[in-house]
């Protein structure tokens, strides 16, 4: 009997696709490997060897079975080639793409879990593939200036919880407060929107849907309960008319224009599904937006400073006035700051 120590001493085995292409490869070249000796070869216990075979067989439908005659394993028809994962090299392109993408989560705790899971998928990946790597490294880049932080316990918690429609005790705190509150809520979906994670969950104290942003969360706990998700609940339609996350009651008609300094700014991106855009003659640009609540639509158009000029509604020209009132209070003319 091999002690603990011997065991821990053996040479790691190698990855379960590796084993099965040396397998094949044995296979191919008519040799009728024993299952001990390909065992051997690949520094594994012969069980193993046997389930791979059977993976070959039953999974990958490989034509291969015992010989008895011969003592050992063949196939029993031709095979061109191990059924390895097929891709493209616009595929692999996307691949790369969307990992250069999830770079935005670099230091944060999603970055374990997701390098990880590109490692498996690359693993998987047929050696034969015709892509300089290292050129596309220097073309394609993301870049974010803020990477959200979050908790990636909180975040497993919430998405166990919402595919599993179990409910939840939320010890929350609302932004601009000190203390927190404790809510029940109902888990309907977790939505990633402009970069920041959000939960929209029933709130079983305000008897609505509430948005919850996760960054805030101090305690998750599941209450054992279930909950049935409404059928005619939509997130795409509940958030049609918001300008992100805050779905409101109202409906507005807004229009802004923008001097011409921003204008292409504005041209380049589509900001929401209702918009239009007008030429201005005077280089700027004109955009019109049907929104049912006015309070994101204001702190974005604050941040466009005096390049943006709100035409209507009133109330989002007399919000912004004010903010803009407080703003210019706070750097009084001839007094320095600090």
């Amino acid at each position: 009997m091999k002690s603990k120590t011997a065991r821990r001493d053996m040479p790691l085995s190698r990855p379960p696709l590796e084993r099965m292409m040396k397998i094949h490869a044995a296979l191919q070249a008519g040799r009728f490997p024993k299952a001990s000796d390909l065992a051997g070869e690949l520094e594994v216990n012969p069980k193993t060897v046997l389930r791979d075979i059977e993976f070959m067989r039953d999974r990958l439908n490989l034509p291969l079975e015992y010989s008895r005659a011969n003592k050992g394993f063949a196939y029993t028809s031709e095979v061109s080639a191990f059924p390895t994962m097929q891709i493209t090299e616009g595929e692999l392109l996307a691949l790369l793409v969307a990992e250069k993408a999830l770079q935005q989560y670099r230091g944060t705790n999603f970055e374990k879990p997701l390098s990880a899971a590109f490692k498996k998928l690359a693993a998987s990946l047929p050696e034969n593939i015709s892509i300089n790597f290292s050129d596309w490294e220097q073309t394609i880049s993301f870049r974010t200036s803020a990477e959200p932080i979050l908790d990636l316990g909180v975040f497993d918690k919430l998405a166990r919880a919402t595919a599993g429609h179990q409910t939840l005790r939320l010890t929350y705190r609302k932004p601009g407060r000190k203390a927190t509150e404790v809510r029940v809520v109902d888990p309907y979906q977790l939505a990633n929107i402009n970069g920041e994670w959000f939960l929209f969950a029933w709130c079983h104290l305000r008897k609505d849907i509430r948005t919850f942003a996760p960054a805030r969360m101090v305690a998750v706990e599941a209450s054992g309960e279930a909950f049935k998700r409404p059928e005619k609940f939509s997130l795409e339609r509940r958030l049609r008319d918001s300008f992100g996350v805050i779905a409101g009651q109202g409906e507005f008609d807004v229009v802004l224009r923008f001097d011409e300094l921003v204008a292409d700014y504005i041209r380049e991106k589509r900001w929401h599904p209702s918009q239009k855009l007008s030429e201005l003659p005077d280089g700027g640009v004109e955009l019109r937006l049907k929104l049912s609540s006015l309070d994101e639509i204001r702190r974005w158009v604050l941040g466009w400073g005096g390049n943006c000029m709100v035409v209507g509604p009133v109330e989002l020209a007399t919000s912004v006035r004010r903010a803009s009132e407080q703003m210019a209070a706070l750097y009084p003319r001839g007094k320095a700051q600090g």
